[in-house]
């Protein structure tokens, strides 16, 4: 039985879900790159990163290359590249989105409450995606907050 096409993407995006292999295919961008300098740059454990790279390289994402005693990884195609870049992108308008409405809670509340509330949000939260653009206060409400209201 073939896998429906949303199900297939959601694997694809399931298997980018990770900050090192992200970083990997960063790195990548540019070339061919050998495995001492993707250690040296992304400064974790090279059991670690061998385990992302076998990841990447089951999917087919990126290729190994042995070149004597060195292994260098590549991206196996463009797309991967192209798909950083619209991430980039969107990540940037999410940003900007959220400091424009930064800006207007500053003009209507005060700098310190905004602040204070933009401040006490967890590490990654922003630009989350979970929130549309647009939405009122949601930005500046922890997600932990969020949860909890209701349950009172």
């Amino acid at each position: 039985m073939q896998v429906p096409l949303y199900q297939a993407k959601a694997e694809f995006f399931r298997m980018l879900g990770h900050p090192v292999r992200i970083r990997v295919l960063e790195l990548l961008q540019h070339g061919p790159v050998p495995v001492r300098d993707l250690l040296a740059d992304i400064e974790i454990e090279p059991s670690s990163l061998s385990q992302q790279l076998a990841v990447l390289r089951r999917s087919g994402i990126v290729v190994s290359i042995r070149e004597g005693s060195t292994v260098r990884y590549a991206l196996a195609g463009g797309d991967v590249a192209e798909l950083l870049r619209a991430a980039r992108r969107i990540l940037t308008e999410l940003l900007a989105g959220q400091n424009e409405l930064l800006a207007e809670l500053r003009q209507t509340d005060g700098a310190a409450p905004a602040a204070t509330a933009v401040s006490a949000m967890p590490a990654g939260s922003a630009g989350s995606g979970r929130m549309p653009v647009g939405s009122q206060l949601a930005h500046t409400v922890p997600p932990s907050e969020v949860r909890g209201r209701g349950r009172k």
